[in-house]
């Protein structure tokens, strides 16, 4: 499958940025993407390099795109860059005048691990009209909602704010919205390991969207917050993505 380095200059952020890109080797194109997001401490190569997606995605006709997104939870930061317009919005304009891909809400989907499961639903419902369907893998889902131990920090001041709940940050705060207004409501899935350490934060996020009446999946497997783990359990979000956006496998 043809896989693309890119370097290009994001006017968001100011600076330039590097994002990896596997074309499919199916299907014609226009081709759907499939936003995949790393985690707190790596970068745009890690999913290339701890897991076997380039084959797991051959065969399929969706084309995944891996932007780096620092430490930023991928949330426009209180005192730094403007992560969430980057990612939900200048990084699909570019990969959309770039490559043969779609250029609509139903073309696109995104998710990650970590971070980047947080992130993943904090654009989708942050941007609505953005991406048709998000998943996490071992989400960090309430780091900006509250400050758990050891994340009252002064680096997450800088992202979060002093002020988390209810702000642009809380994903229960932009559930709540989505719920109020049932427009264009992404197709979610979830899932985390049963001796993962943020396995309570998913619960609760799980909690909140049955009590509002979300509609989404759910899914606790063993593991912890591993690479063998999210090396299994992304084959599920490639199916689960395909399926949405119409091009799963009969």
């Amino acid at each position: 499958m043809p896989l693309h380095q890119m370097h290009w200059f994001s006017s968001v952020l100011g600076r330039q940025v590097s994002t990896w890109a596997i074309v499919p080797d199916t299907g014609k194109p226009p081709w759907p993407v499939f936003y995949l997001l790393h985690g707190l401490s790596d970068d745009h190569t890690i999913w290339l390099r701890r897991t076997r997606i380039e084959s797991y995605i051959s065969g399929e006709p969706i084309m995944i795109v891996m932007p780096d997104g620092g430490r930023s939870f991928y949330t426009d930061n209180d005192q730094g860059p403007a992560y969430a317009q980057h990612i939900a919005v200048e990084l699909p304009t570019y990969i959309e005048n770039t490559f043969q891909v779609r250029a609509d809400r139903a073309g696109r989907c995104i998710g990650g691990l970590s971070m980047g499961g947080y992130g993943a639903l904090r654009l989708a419902l942050g941007f609505p009209d953005r991406f048709v369907s998000a998943t996490s893998h071992s989400g960090a889902l309430l780091h900006g909602t509250r400050a758990d131990k050891g994340w009252d920090t002064p680096e997450w001041t800088r992202v979060f704010g002093k002020k988390r709940r209810g702000s642009a940050h809380d994903l229960l705060a932009l559930a709540s919205k989505a719920a109020r207004s049932r427009k264009n409501l992404p197709a979610m899935r979830i899932d985390c390991g049963t001796e993962d350490f943020l396995l309570p934060q998913n619960r609760e996020f799980h909690d909140f969207l049955k009590k509002h009446k979300l509609e989404h999946e759910y899914h606790e497997y063993p593991g912890g917050h591993t690479w063998e783990y999210w090396d299994l359990h992304v084959r599920e979000a490639i199916k689960f993505h395909a399926k949405v956006m119409g091009v799963a496998k009969p």
